[in-house]
């Protein structure tokens, strides 16, 4: 007879704290989002540490300018948005002083130091 690979249902205290409640939902849409988002990669270059978060075309929805070419990026393009990790005032100084870039403006970026 065939194993089933179900997870059984155990009744009592221990289903409520189970992964398997109702209340996860909101757990496994959060780390979807994220996913989506993409996680952010780091880059150490002579100005500072960098992360670098890459935006898909379907999740780029305003319009920003490119500090590398002063060029609008367009909803439905492809970017980077760019934070600084050892900014000065810190992390949360970084974050908010985030830029949105083209991607080859910003691989342009990284031959000025080399």
């Amino acid at each position: 007879m065939p194993r089933s690979n179900r997870p059984r249902r155990s009744h009592g205290s221990a289903a409520r704290n189970s992964k398997w409640t109702r209340g996860t939902a909101q757990n496994e849409d959060d780390d979807l989002n994220r996913t989506r988002l993409g996680i952010p990669t780091t880059e150490a270059a002579p100005d500072g540490v960098w992360a670098v978060r890459s935006i898909s075309a379907g999740n780029a929805q305003k319009v920003y300018t490119c500090p590398g070419c002063n060029h609008q990026v367009m909803p439905g393009v492809a970017h980077l948005v760019v934070w600084q990790e050892d900014a000065l005032f810190g992390a949360e100084a970084g974050v908010r002083e985030r830029r949105h870039w083209h991607s080859n403006c910003w691989q342009g970026r990284r031959y000025r130091y080399k």
